[in-house]
């Protein structure tokens, strides 16, 4: 079978290169919720100020 191959301009890749490092930074300063504070695997946590549940059971 044939391979599909897409151009990426050498700008969208150095554009791709900058937003992985500002994040990588970003998570530095400010690490994600999860890896901040231990937390129960079904107890709500916090994301942007706002409650979530967490839970094992898929949603429906």
């Amino acid at each position: 079978m044939g391979e599909v191959i897409q151009f990426v301009s050498k700008a969208e890749r150095e554009r791709l290169r900058l937003i992985r490092e500002a994040r990588a930074m970003y998570d530095s300063v400010f690490p994600p919720a999860e890896s901040a504070h231990k937390q129960s695997d079904n107890g709500p946590i916090i994301v942007n100020g706002t409650w979530i549940h967490r839970s094992d059971e898929p949603l429906s």
